[in-house]
């Protein structure tokens, strides 16, 4: 079992832009010629990738193997074994035994952001045990700075890889921790550089067809 974190407004900017694309092929497939719609093809597509690329795919995904930063430009997987800590200062980044990985998908808010999603969110916190990595009871840090508010996207996901890695401590599965690999798990998302590299090129090209 496994738990993904995607912040919404990525998703939701991804569906606008996309949307509007389509409505702008639209447009020109009705008023222009088709090779107006061909030579305005691959911009429109190199638009949708790259937004598709940036706001849409980045993600976190916390499972009993660790966590899975799915990042702009590649893929980390850290064990829970190499992991040491949960930083939320600028994104959520995974303080680990092979150095500091950060999320693309769970930035920390600016200063009214976070204020405004911390009166909405402000509520009795539950303080009766706090485990070893700092957090309270509800997931939240003691001291928590603004990128641990709660309704945030580094707070949310940070809680949700709190709660999963005290969960397995609490369970005894990482008492006597050992690193499988020297350097954690990494691909590199070489086929979305080759898409867009090949959309760049074919726009480029366009310019010189029109």
């Amino acid at each position: 079992m496994y738990e993904e974190f995607r912040p919404g407004f990525g998703r939701g900017l991804t569906v606008v832009i996309a949307v509007g694309a389509l409505i702008s092929l639209a447009f020109i497939a009705r008023t222009g010629s088709l090779r107006d719609v061909l030579l305005t093809l691959p911009w429109l597509g190199l638009v949708i990738t790259c937004c598709w690329a940036v706001f849409w795919r980045p993600c976190v995904i916390v499972s009993d193997a660790g966590v899975r930063l799915v990042n702009v430009t590649r893929t980390i997987d850290v064990p829970w074994p190499a992991l040491r800590g949960v930083e939320t200062r600028y994104a959520l980044t995974l303080d680990t035994e092979y150095g500091k990985f950060a999320a693309w998908a769970a930035p920390a808010p600016g200063a009214g952001p976070a204020l405004r999603t911390s009166m909405r969110s402000r509520s009795p916190r539950r303080a009766d045990r706090e485990p070893a990595d700092g957090s309270t009871a509800d997931g939240q840090v003691a001291g928590a700075t603004m990128g641990e508010i709660e309704g945030t996207s580094s707070g949310d996901a940070a809680t949700i890889v709190r709660r999963r890695w005290e969960r397995l401590r609490d369970a005894g599965h990482l008492d006597d921790p050992r690193l499988e690999f020297d350097a954690p798990p990494i691909r590199w998302h070489w086929h979305i550089a080759a898409a867009v590299v090949g959309l760049a090129v074919l726009s480029v090209a366009t310019l010189f067809l029109g």
